[in-house]
């Protein structure tokens, strides 16, 4: 193997040394470990190391790197205190994610490194929105995301190159070719002829080098570097290696042709490079034995004060708490909190349709947060498909108010990779049921990372949902229950324009991933009084619409229309309406009082039946309400067909067909 050393000093190149030293010797640590039983899983970057160290010797110590199982030397490099890593990898609550994350999936942001999920893909996506981040900052940095030959497959590394590309985004791609996908070969995965070729596919440039030799990854990826922030343009780095043992210990290399192994083993990048600083007279056997021997000290005493950590205590309290990024009004800064709405005799209201509202609170909430940037399919000069975000391009410019190429996951995960930097981001569905081919990002990526390394997910997801226009299977379903079984999303849905302009501000004051469900119906069919100021209806706070005594009405959404126009047309049945408006968090106080009041409960909402948001709450009600009950919990929703295209069909598909026979089988108990 050729090693050309450059400009760099004796000095520098034993660092490096010491740099590709350390993760090799702590992986072989970590096997003696998993034999003796004291920690459950490893994935071994051993044949790798020359990747990992050498790219992030290549970056600033504030450049994000989102890396994968088998880039220890990330972590190191970075100098990431070793007993704290050995608590990590033991599951020990002083670990990066307090025990609940395996191996490498934590990250840190006080090291710019960004834990990952088990879907390969999306780490990809994350480096594009740190990128923009840095761009829209005017900073001359990168970011950059590791992938392997099997990831390259995934739909997510072919939308995140697309967006880095159309974007201009400083992102250097690397694929690790270690020519496996676990145990399936390239010769199965792909029929270019290398994967760097991909890139000129994606109007980017690209070159294979031998990931091996530490000295050409430092090399090349410094030049690329640059290359990236001077052209403000992406690459793709194509790195070709081996692991020299399992994906995961537990799965072995029985696959593996033995030929292979003797053959890589002669590439070994610690061996080659410990053989040319010898050769070189920049170090002797003696030097490179005491460096050997400094690290093993090292890694004995950061494994013993490891050791030493409290075992784990369980607090379900702490549990619960950490799902969440706390949401910390600052005093003097806090907007009204709204929670009633208002009358036609108050100041500083004026009287506008459901979409308005919702135009004027993305409006303001772009004038008071500067770092707020809007996302999503044909929302700069078109205004977006229900014209929500028309005429925000002009104000606030293409750089916060961004056409997206139709690439759900990817833009997405753009938002959290903003979120890694401080900004906030609204991403815009086109329709709430495109959201299904990003719904990974959403449910694995947003939702659980302030609960596995702290780190929030300040995106807002704006969904334009419901039937009752005729818009057939694919634009008018109410998949609003697909994400409150998710913890560490919120889920709200306004009813009126009040709610709509304060429950978006709300969600996006919040730092916590909000989904934001707004029927399509409402749009220009409901008007309502709304204060012209900056205010937030309070998530997690249900809205008595009336109060009665002869039955509870629990809906939200166009369910709450349906509510008050039956009730006004049935003026013999007193309805107690409440309009639930947060459906994660759910008001359970707000809940037991409407059954109090009544002892009867008709649970109404557009999604269909099996699996609607009904079935939770009418369990909860059977579980903490059961004494105030006087008859049965009655569910109505829509049939259990998808959303017909047709309007005769639809008007019986939706629950509104069987409101009337719902509350009489309620009112005959």
């Amino acid at each position: 193997m050729f090693y050309n050393r450059k400009k760099l000093s004796d000095q520098e190149l034993v660092s490096i040394y010491k740099a590709l030293l350390l993760p090799r010797m702590i992986e072989e640590k970590m096997l003696v470990l998993l034999r003796q039983g004291k920690i459950s899983k490893w994935f071994s970057g051993i044949g790798q190391e020359a990747i990992s160290v050498g790219a992030t010797l290549s970056l600033r110590a504030d450049e994000w790197v989102m890396p994968l199982h088998r880039n220890l030397g990330v972590f190191t490099t970075r100098q990431m205190p070793l007993s704290k890593l050995f608590r990590q990898w033991q599951g020990n609550q002083d670990g990066y994610s307090k025990g609940r994350e395996r191996s490498f999936h934590f990250g840190s942001s006080e090291h710019y490194i960004c834990g990952m999920i088990s879907h390969l893909g999306p780490q990809l996506t994350l480096a594009n929105g740190a990128a923009l981040a840095a761009q829209l900052k005017g900073e001359s940095k990168v970011a950059l995301a590791f992938t392997g030959d099997g990831g390259t497959s995934e739909g997510d590394f072919h939308e995140a190159l697309n967006v880095a590309a159309v974007w201009d985004l400083p992102v250097i791609f690397i694929i690790e070719n270690n020519g496996y996908g676990l145990s399936t070969p390239v010769n199965e995965q792909y029929r270019c002829k290398s994967l760097v070729d991909r890139a000129r596919g994606y109007g980017m440039e690209g070159v294979q080098i031998d990931g091996n030799n530490v000295l050409e990854v430092i090399d090349t990826i410094k030049g690329v570097r640059d290359y990236c922030i001077s052209h403000r343009k992406p690459y793709l780095i194509e790195c070709m290696t081996f692991r020299m043992r399992g994906h995961e210990e537990a799965s072995g290399t029985k696959y593996v042709p033995k030929e292979l192994f003797e053959q890589w083993a002669q590439k070994d990048p610690v061996k080659n490079y410990e053989q040319f600083i010898l050769e070189s007279k920049i170090i002797d056997q003696e030097g490179v034995a005491a460096i050997q021997q400094d690290i093993k000290t090292y890694i004995e005493q950061e494994l013993e004060d490891a050791i030493k950590a409290a075992p784990t205590v369980v607090k379900i309290e702490d549990e619960l708490q950490d799902v969440y990024a706390p949401h910390i009004r600052e005093e003097g800064v806090v907007p009204l909190i709204k929670n009633e709405l208002p009358t036609e005799s108050d100041k500083g209201i004026q009287e506008k349709r459901f979409i308005n509202a919702i135009q004027d609170g993305l409006q303001q909430s772009m004038d008071m947060h500067g770092n707020l940037i809007l996302m999503g399919q044909d929302i700069a000069e078109y205004g977006g498909a229900f014209k929500i975000t028309e005429g925000l391009l002009e104000k606030y410019g293409h750089k916060r108010v961004r056409n997206t190429p139709l690439c759900e996951s990817a833009i997405l995960g753009a938002a959290l990779g903003l979120s890694l930097e401080g900004f906030k981001s609204m991403v815009e569905m086109q329709f709430a049921d495109f959201v299904s081919v990003g719904f990974n990002q959403i449910i694995n990526n947003l939702a659980k990372i302030h609960y596995r390394w702290g780190q929030s997910a300040d995106v807002v997801v704006r969904m334009p949902t419901g039937g009752g226009v005729g818009a057939g299977p694919f634009h008018s379903q109410s998949n609003e229950a697909w994400f409150v079984h998710t913890p560490g999303l919120k889920v709200v849905y306004p009813s009126t324009p009040h709610d709509a302009k304060g429950l978006l501000i709300a969600a996006i004051e919040d730092p916590n991933p909000v989904m934001f469900f707004e029927h399509k119906a409402l749009y220009r069919s409901i008007s309502g009084w709304v204060p012209d100021a900056y205010y937030e209806v309070e998530i997690g706070k249900a809205r008595v619409v009336q109060k009665g005594d002869d039955i509870a009405i629990i809906t939200y959404g166009s369910g709450v229309h349906w509510a008050m126009e039956y009730a006004l047309s049935h003026k013999d049945i007193s309805c107690y309406i409440l309009d639930l408006r947060s459906l994660l968090p759910l008001d359970y106080d707000a809940i037991r009082e409407a059954v109090q009041s009544t002892g009867k409960v008709l649970l109404l909402h557009e999604d269909t039946l099996i699996g609607g948001i009904g079935g939770e709450i009418a369990a909860w009600i059977s579980e903490h309400c059961f004494t105030y009950l006087d008859a049965p919990i009655v569910r109505c929703a829509s049939l259990d067909t998808p959303v017909p295209f047709s309007i005769e069909l639809e008007q019986h598909f939706l629950a509104k067909q069987r409101l009337h026979s719902s509350i009489q089988k309620l009112m005959a108990y």
